[in-house]
């Protein structure tokens, strides 16, 4: 007798989502899969063996029991920029779909689905003169951002990202749909806010908006020649700056490209990032030591802005899907020989194109009561070397190796923590938090994933 073939576990699943989902279903084979499947962040190649797309929440309880009920293992993913695994096989989750906004402008909160990007949160709460705590792009989702801590332009005067959140609703790997806040489940609102995606998939987040029409900002380009006076000013300065100031000293290996002024292209510069939330005038005044350092500079477009037209402004529209590498290492102080090793790494020929120091502080440093375990908040600097855009995953892995090569200078010069956001390497997640934060992290995680089901992210598996 001729053994009848075994339909393959994820056929099957394919065929019971097909039926039970609003969203589409996409195997392997389909016009639609490589779309589907591929993160922002191309630097990895998931190739799940089906992707399902959830509309809203009881989509998102379908997926995840009929993933768990044919023993398939599972991954979520929105936006992709914050993927850093490569796997095959299982089931991807993707809740892109689920880009719903409301904003309340007089309790100043906002609602956003797990599949909203902060460009739809701007464009729904700018009319009030009403700001979130967002990152550097528009095309981020924030959810991610969020969950990882979120540090933007506006932190050192209102927080973290994750300081803001309000309210999560969230489906946990039994199928149970939950509520976490001050009130319900206070142990999963606190390791959400923080802790990643470890412990369940969150269909929204309810958070604090800040009062912010207007900021003055921009990006002003400066002579490399200055880099170390202008930095070794900066660690002596950042420090003694209010809140309402946020600044990062950036070193550029400027593209060759046409869109950029001639006498830009190909260059290497040094930048200037700030935010003012105060008068030009004001930000100008505190600004003065930096430029004299700098010396007269090559662009300075500063100007007084709608706070919604900031991430724009100074980082630019958001970017295609690339392959790009980078490392955040966290500092106490800007030492001599952190200084010159940023430098050198810029104005020698290779794959890093950019290092960014950064002072924290401010509200970042200053946890409200009951926050969230956004590690390392007494570390006031941070430094980011990154590659440019490559075309494919062979030229990001010499990307890599490069921006690896920086990280290893500096590391006697950093402090081996890290910010679960920037984190690129899934063995050093712990690094992200203190040694309590990752024991309180692991006791939630037995309670509401003791199976592990989210793992497929910056992991912390459940305590033993």
């Amino acid at each position: 007798m001729n053994e009848i073939p075994k339909i393959p576990a994820s056929t099957s699943a394919a065929a019971a989502l097909r039926d039970a989902i609003g969203g589409p279903v996409h195997l392997i084979g389909d016009d639609t899969y490589d779309e589907a499947r591929l993160p922002w962040r191309r630097l990895t190649d998931p190739r799940p063996a089906l992707v399902a797309d959830a509309t809203g929440p009881d989509d998102v309880r379908t997926v995840l029991l009929t993933a768990r009920e044919h023993d398939l293992p599972l991954v979520v993913q929105s936006t992709g920029h914050g993927t850093i695994r490569s796997y095959e096989g299982g089931v991807m989750l993707r809740t892109s779909l689920m880009k719903g906004v409301e904003v309340d402008p007089e309790r100043r909160i906002a609602r956003a689905g797990a599949g909203a990007v902060w460009g739809d949160v701007l464009a729904a709460c700018s009319p009030y003169g009403l700001m979130p705590l967002s990152g550097t792009a528009l095309s981020v989702g924030v959810v991610g951002y969020t969950l990882g801590g979120g540090a933007g332009m506006l932190s050192r005067a209102y927080g973290f990202a994750a300081d803001s959140v309000v309210r999560a609703e969230v489906v946990t790997a039994e199928g149970k749909t939950l509520v976490a806040d001050a009130e319900e489940n206070p142990d999963l609102f606190w390791a959400l806010r923080g802790g990643g995606g470890n412990f369940g998939v969150v269909t929204s987040l309810e958070f604090r908006l800040h009062p912010v029409a207007e900021v003055y900002g921009g990006m002003a380009m400066f002579d490399i020649g200055r880099a170390e006076q202008t930095i070794a000013c900066y660690r002596e300065w950042a420090p003694e700056q209010p809140d309402e100031l946020s600044t990062a000293i950036v070193l550029l290996q400027m593209p060759d490209s046409p869109q950029l002024p001639e006498p830009m292209r190909g260059m290497r510069a040094l930048g200037l990032r700030a935010v003012h939330t105060g008068e030009a005038d004001e930000a100008e005044r505190l600004l003065a030591p930096l430029r004299e350092a700098a010396g007269q500079p090559i662009a300075y477009p500063f100007r007084t802005m709608p706070c919604a037209d900031m991430t724009t402004e100074i980082f630019g529209p958001p970017p295609p899907p690339m392959v790009v590498e980078s490392s955040v290492d966290l500092a106490y102080e800007l030492s001599d020989e952190l200084i010159d090793a940023s430098v050198a790494a810029v104005v020698a020929d290779g794959e890093v194109s950019a290092v960014e120091l950064r002072y924290w502080g401010g509200a970042m440093a200053r946890p409200p009561a009951g926050a969230g375990p956004v590690g390392h908040r007494d570390v006031p600097f941070s430094v980011l070397g990154g590659s440019a855009p490559a075309v494919d995953r062979d030229q990001g892995a010499e990307a890599k190796a490069a921006v690896d090569a920086f990280s290893a200078a500096i590391r006697p010069h950093v402090t081996g923590g890290a910010f679960l956001n920037f984190l690129e390497d899934p063995d050093k997640t712990a690094t992200a938090y203190s040694a309590e934060e990752y024991r309180r992290l692991a006791a939630v995680k037995r309670t509401y994933d003791p199976d592990n089901v989210f793992s497929g992210n910056h992991n912390i598996p459940p305590a033993s």
